[in-house]
């Protein structure tokens, strides 16, 4: 699942408790962050503990970096200190955060934006997918290239079974649903499908050829 998951992203946020330091986990989803050369920034969550060790914590990661093998690029990323309590982070730990902008500007800054065609015909590839009583068989998705909406025929390769979109969404098929889903996005689709084995995760999804 690790691995489905981190193929669909652009970048890897690795947080990291400021008492306990890296977890075996955390040395599990590094490794594969590594080996799929995703741009890592490491967060120190909980810096407002009365017991955190910050320093010995972020001494403990680079060293866990090095013994997997992490090149000077990845090693070349910034600190970022954060409190989820309070909601706020920052890249110096004598300036107390206010907020969490810290934090998204070292995500906009050093992770990649999608290199997708929107222009071109729509590739989906689908990285988990269940069956719910009410809508039928639900797609957890990444759009690739192009774009999805509802109403669109689409095609399931490794099944060759072709439905219509019923329903897209960026978050929940309980909230709101989107107009499209567009490149780099991840999100749902409602196929209307009522077999669950007619959608298989890692499959790409195509347009239709009517």
């Amino acid at each position: 699942e690790v691995e489905r998951v981190l193929k669909m992203v652009d970048g890897v946020l690795l947080l990291v408790d400021s008492f306990e330091g890296p977890m075996p986990q955390t040395r599990f989803v590094l490794k594969k962050a590594l080996a799929l050369k995703l741009p890592v920034i490491v967060v120190i969550n909980k810096v407002d503990r009365p017991d955190a060790r910050c320093d010995e914590v972020v001494d403990e990661v680079l060293d866990l970096f090095i013994e997997l093998g992490a090149d000077e690029t990845a090693l070349d990323r910034p600190i970022v200190y954060a409190s989820a309590r309070l909601g706020t982070a920052t890249l110096d730990l004598s300036q107390p955060g206010e907020d969490l902008r810290p934090l998204f500007d070292t995500i906009l800054e050093y992770i990649p934006a999608p290199e997708g065609d929107p222009g071109a015909p729509l590739r989906a590839l689908i990285f988990d997918s269940y069956f719910d009583a009410y809508r039928g068989v639900v797609a957890l998705i990444r759009v690739v290239d192009g774009h999805i909406k509802k109403g669109d025929k689409i095609r399931m390769m490794a099944t060759g079974t072709e439905t219509l979109v019923e329903e897209v969404g960026a978050r929940h098929p309980q909230e709101v649903p989107e107009e499209a889903l567009y490149v780099g996005e991840v999100g749902y689709l409602v196929t209307g499908l009522k077999d669950v084995s007619q959608v298989k995760v890692g499959d790409t999804i195509t347009s239709a050829i009517n």
